[in-house]
């Protein structure tokens, strides 16, 4: 019987640290995933010998990988759980592994930005601030200490917690509980997709469609109102009354699709980027593309 390959405390305490330069290598292209393919190279080494298997299990983690660089850490350890599962003979493909990948990643990422950017940071930095501005030394060392402190814990813990969690989730193949995870972990995939589609792609259509003369009273009359101090007054009385600021009602080809369909030309444009993706098109290429499409279409005035 093959002696069952495992990764000790030391193997996963080395890819704790290196997770640490997850961001070292950030692109364009694929984000996160030279930094996370370092990160899995100490477990690639140890639970593959044979060279074939650890060039397929790299080029496995070379796939497109983004969230927050502290959050990553639970995704860590379930990857690592899985790889090694599979290096024992488990029925853990490609797509299974890259999904639990994918499906974790978004949902994670806005956790680490409200927790640690907007909150454990500014509170570390308040209380060393509050010691430096009175010559206290031990206001930076204080923050530097404290901040190096919980982020190493976070990191070793939750990877550690994920992959616990991640030799569960393996232990009944049969029963399809990875497959039920892969699943939901892409359909909750595909609603953060649409999420930040909706919150990060900015597209607009500017050209009018249609003016239409308001009546009077429907309109401020900018010339009738008082001079100085009372004219602007009376002007934020007027707009708040709803009246328009000019005579004329102007309505782009963008207030339309809004007022059909919110965010539509949002995930079309998204949707269009993925099927270049799916034929092969270089991403750098699409930026380009997006890059020159968005400047003529500006000079034209059509965006």
């Amino acid at each position: 019987m093959t002696e069952k390959i495992q990764l000790s405390v030391k193997d996963r305490k080395a890819i704790c640290w290196r997770s640490t330069f997850l961001q070292a290598s950030w692109n364009f292209e694929r984000m996160q995933n030279l930094g996370w393919a370092y990160t899995m190279v100490p477990a690639i080494k140890k639970l593959y010998t044979k060279k074939e298997d650890q060039i397929a299990a790299l080029k496995r983690h070379m796939e497109f990988f983004n969230t927050h660089p502290y959050v990553a850490a639970p995704i860590v350890g379930v990857t690592l759980a899985l790889e090694e599962e599979r290096a024992n003979g488990a029925d853990i493909d490609d797509a299974a592994i890259q999904g639990v990948k994918i499906g974790m990643m978004g949902p994670l990422a806005g956790i680490g930005d409200p927790v640690f950017w907007f909150t454990v940071r500014p509170i570390l930095g308040a209380l060393g601030a509050s010691l430096a501005v009175s010559g206290n030394i031990l206001g930076p060392i204080l923050f530097f200490g404290l901040w190096n402190a919980i982020r190493m814990s976070f990191l070793w813990y939750t990877q550690e917690f994920g992959y616990k969690s991640g030799k569960e989730i393996t232990k009944d193949m049969s029963g399809g509980i990875l497959q039920d995870i892969t699943k939901g972990a892409s359909i909750l995939g595909m609603f953060i997709l649409a999420v930040l589609a909706q919150r990060w792609v900015s597209i607009g259509f500017n050209f009018t469609v249609s003016e239409v003369p308001l009546s009077e009273g429907a309109y401020i009359e900018w010339d009738k109102l008082p001079e100085g101090y009372e004219g602007i007054q009376k002007a934020f009385e007027l707009v708040g009354q709803g009246l328009s600021q000019t005579p004329t009602k102007v309505t782009t080809f963008q207030q339309n699709l809004d007022g059909l369909i919110p965010g539509f030309m949002h995930l079309l444009l998204t949707f269009l980027c993925m099927w270049l993706l799916k034929k092969k098109v270089s991403p750098i290429t699409i930026i380009v593309g997006l890059f020159a499409f968005g400047i003529a279409a500006r000079l034209l005035g059509i965006m």
